[in-house]
C-alpha cells in the first residue's frame, strides 16, 4: 500500500504543475517510462519532479545542464517523450 501511495503522490506532483507543458510531459513520462527506470533513476526523477517549474524547465529543454549524471540520464529520457 505504501508504494501505491508514493506513486499516487508522485502522479499528483507530475500532473498538477504550474505549466501545462510540464503537466503533460511529466505525466506522460510517469506512465510510459518511469516503470522501466532503475531505482537510482527513479529517485532522480522524483527529485526532478520536486523542483519548481521555473527551475526544471531549463533542464528539460536543454537550456541548462544538470551537474548530476543520473539526473542527466533521466532528463535525456524525458526529452525523448512525445506527448499525445
Amino acid at each position: 500500500m505504501e508504494d501505491r501511495e508514493k506513486l499516487n503522490r508522485l502522479r499528483w506532483r507530475c500532473t498538477r504543475r504550474a505549466m501545462l507543458e510540464m503537466d503533460l510531459l511529466l505525466g506522460e513520462f510517469l506512465e510510459r517510462v518511469y516503470p522501466s527506470l532503475t531505482p537510482v533513476q527513479a529517485e532522480a526523477f522524483v527529485d526532478l519532479a520536486d523542483m519548481e517549474d521555473l527551475e526544471l524547465w531549463p533542464l528539460v529543454n536543454g537550456a541548462r545542464a544538470s551537474s548530476d549524471p543520473v539526473q542527466a540520464e533521466v532528463l535525456a529520457l524525458l526529452r525523448n517523450v512525445r506527448v499525445k
